[in-house]
C-alpha cells in the first residue's frame, strides 16, 4: 500500500479550556480527494490550519508531505499549496498581477512566471479580463482563479477550506472539474465543506462533530453504514448522535 502523504494521530488544538480539534487520526493518500466535512464550528478549518503550518498543534502527530508539521511548519508551507475562501487573492490587483506576485512568493523564476500566467490566463478564457482588478470578476472566477493560483508551483498536495462557499451550483461544479483535473494529475486534494452534497465528489470523507471525526468512509459505505439515501441524512444522523 502507498505511503500517505498527510497523516495524523490524536491532533489536538486547544484554545484555553475551549477544544477545537479533539484527537483526530487519520491519513490520506497520492492523489486522493478527501473530504472534509462538518458543520460550520465543527474544527475543520482549524484542522487544516494545523495541517497547513500556519497553526501549531496542541499536541498529537502530523505529518505532511513527509514534514513534522509541529517541528518544521515552513518546510510544509513550501510543499502544499493553500486556498482560502476568505482570503485567496488581493483583491485591489489585477489577474496578472496577482498570479505574478504569488509566482514570487512561490519563488518561481520571473520566465516561469511568464510562462505559467500564459497558460493560466488561457485555459481560464480570461484573456481579455488579464488586467482588470480581482474585486471586478464574479465569485465563481475569482474562486476558479485562486485555485490555478494555489497550485502555480505545482504542489503535490493542495488545502482547499470551503472554496465553494457562496458560489453558484453551476459554478460549483464547473470548480468541482478543475478538482478532479488536478487529482486525476496525481494531486492530493483536501476538501473542506459544509455543502454534504459535495461529499459525493470525494474519494473518501471523514465527518466532523464538535471537533472529533465521528465517521470515516467512502461516501458509498458511510450511506450504507448509517441506512441513509443522502450524505445529508448522515450527517443529520451523527448530528443527532
Amino acid at each position: 500500500m502507498e505511503e500517505p502523504v498527510i497523516f495524523t494521530e490524536n491532533l489536538t488544538k486547544t484554545f484555553g479550556r475551549f477544544t477545537a480539534v479533539n484527537k483526530i487520526s487519520f491519513s490520506v493518500y497520492p492523489g486522493e480527494i478527501f473530504g472534509f466535512l462538518g458543520a460550520n464550528g465543527a474544527g475543520k478549518t482549524t484542522a487544516l490550519r494545523m495541517l497547513s503550518g500556519l497553526l501549531k498543534p496542541s499536541s498529537g502527530i502530523a505529518q505532511v508531505a513527509g514534514v513534522d508539521v509541529m517541528r518544521q511548519p515552513e518546510q510544509v508551507k513550501r510543499r502544499i499549496g493553500y486556498m482560502s475562501q476568505k482570503f485567496s487573492l488581493y483583491e485591489d490587483l489585477t489577474i496578472r498581477e496577482n498570479i505574478r506576485f504569488y509566482g514570487g512568493v512561490y519563488g518561481l523564476k520571473r520566465a516561469v512566471v511568464k510562462q505559467k500566467t500564459s497558460e493560466l490566463i488561457d485555459k481560464l478564457e480570461l484573456g481579455a479580463h488579464v488586467d482588470q482588478l480581482v474585486r471586478s470578476l464574479p465569485l465563481g472566477w475569482r474562486q476558479k482563479l485562486a485555485l490555478s493560483v494555489a497550485m502555480l508551483h505545482e504542489p503535490r498536495i493542495v488545502f482547499l477550506d470551503e472554496p465553494t462557499s457562496g458560489v453558484d451550483p453551476l459554478t460549483r461544479r464547473q470548480f468541482w472539474d478543475l478538482i478532479y483535473e488536478a487529482a486525476h494529475q496525481g494531486v492530493t486534494l483536501m476538501v473542506t465543506t459544509h455543502y454534504m452534497e459535495e461529499a459525493e465528489y470525494c474519494k473518501r470523507i471523514s465527518m466532523m462533530v464538535d471537533g472529533k471525526i465521528e465517521a470515516l468512509d467512502t461516501p458509498g459505505q458511510l450511506k450504507k453504514q448509517f441506512n441513509a439515501e443522502s450524505m445529508d441524512e448522515v450527517f443529520r444522523k451523527l448530528a443527532r448522535g
